[in-house]
């Protein structure tokens, strides 16, 4: 039988068609589709503009920088995400100030957000985890008070809404993936959406070394000498990674589509089962429904991982707790209890498979096998 992949990305004949046109064209490095790719991203999201980079973490420590965080500095995050949120902060200098998050999502809890807040504190930067967005509104209120900028992570919630907000909405920069395994993908890619045009521009100097002419302005038209403003990086996207993620944006809907109705077979069957709990799904909300993953009783977890992978599923732990891993242990300290619900969350965690291409056979199988280990346990 064969194997239910963890995942199989969707790109078809219209993308590989679109990247087989940019290799024939001019530009395999930042140009016109990368430009137009920012423009209809921006429309899709409702935003003033979208600057493209060539992934997420690029993006969370352009935003940082741009916000003058470095050295000294602290911003508040979640011990329930990837390594790069984090990362990103310590790549700038500063330092992650974890809090503890809501045990029914696993998404930073907004109620812990004041008691971590210093007279360091630059910024927060929540995590839309698996694809439900943080309550932006409450985030948004604490950062005013506190006249702080607020960085949402949105590697896993290209589609997500809550309350009537988008990602970016009411954030001051919202940042996206298109990693391998994401909604929207190009393999690797990111972008920053921004309603503030000063801060696009800043943005976009910052990623292409921070120069005043990117590559399709220097090659185009009469020769201008270019100037170098202000210190930048190279981390910009292609117009590679973008003729694979145009053709996607207008399929986006019906994929999420599919993605929540396999989201509803697989709510429908595994909540009755022994020893099976499924993050809460949150009223007002449209969930991104980049993951879907189960919580099971932690002394059984790799069992049950072990046993998914024997009968030919694919799995994942997205995520454990950070503030456990070797780095964050050995460089500051931290020590199982700090925070115990991220903690309970990270030893309970497997990740199903969850894509649009999974027939609903391989549904079935895997809700099958979920199924005969829960009852095992």
């Amino acid at each position: 039988m064969n194997k239910v992949e963890f995942y199989r990305h969707h790109l078809e004949q219209e993308e590989i068609d679109s990247i087989t046109a940019a290799l024939g064209g001019i530009f395999l490095t930042a140009g016109p589709l990368t430009r137009r790719f920012e423009a209809e991203f921006a429309d899709y999201l409702g935003c003033r503009a979208v600057v493209g980079v060539y992934s997420c973490t690029s993006a969370l420590f352009l935003c940082l920088k741009a916000f003058g965080i470095g050295p000294g500095d602290e911003v508040i995050t979640t011990p329930m995400t990837f390594v790069a949120t984090a990362n990103a902060v310590l790549e700038t200098g500063a330092r992650p100030i974890f809090v503890d998050v809501e045990p029914g999502t696993g998404n930073l809890d907004a109620e812990r957000i004041e008691a971590a807040i210093s007279d360091r504190t630059r910024a927060i930067l929540p995590v839309h985890l698996y694809g439900l967005m943080c309550d932006m509104r409450r985030i948004r209120a604490i950062a005013d008070r506190h006249r702080l900028r607020v960085i949402e992570d949105a590697a896993h919630c290209v589609e997500g809404t809550r309350a009537g907000v988008r990602p970016g909405e009411l954030g001051d920069a919202a940042c996206f993936s298109f990693y391998a395994t994401k909604n929207l993908t190009s393999g690797e890619g990111g972008a920053i959406s921004v309603n503030d045009p000063e801060l696009a521009a800043e943005l976009k100097l910052m990623r292409s070394h921070g120069i005043d002419r990117d590559a399709a302005d220097r090659y185009s038209g009469a020769y201008r000498h270019w100037d170098m403003v202000r210190m930048g990086y190279k981390l910009n996207m292609f117009d590679l990674q973008a003729a694979l993620l145009l053709p996607q944006l207008a399929k986006i809907e019906g994929r999420l589509a599919r993605r929540r109705e396999i989201a509803r077979r697989y709510r429908g069957a595994l909540t009755a089962l022994p020893g099976v709990e499924l993050p809460r799904e949150i009223e007002d909300s449209v969930h991104a429904h980049h993951l879907f993953t189960i919580w099971v009783d932690p002394e059984h977890r790799d069992t049950i991982l072990s046993g998914l992978e024997a009968a030919g599923i694919g799995v994942a732990v997205n995520y454990r707790a950070l503030h456990l891993l070797t780095h964050y242990r050995e460089r500051f300290g931290f020590k199982p209890g700090d925070f115990p619900v991220a903690e309970s969350i990270g030893a309970r965690t497997i990740s199903l498979p969850f894509y649009p291409k999974m027939s609903d056979s391989e549904v079935d199988r895997v809700i099958e096998a979920v199924g005969v280990l829960s009852r095992e346990s």
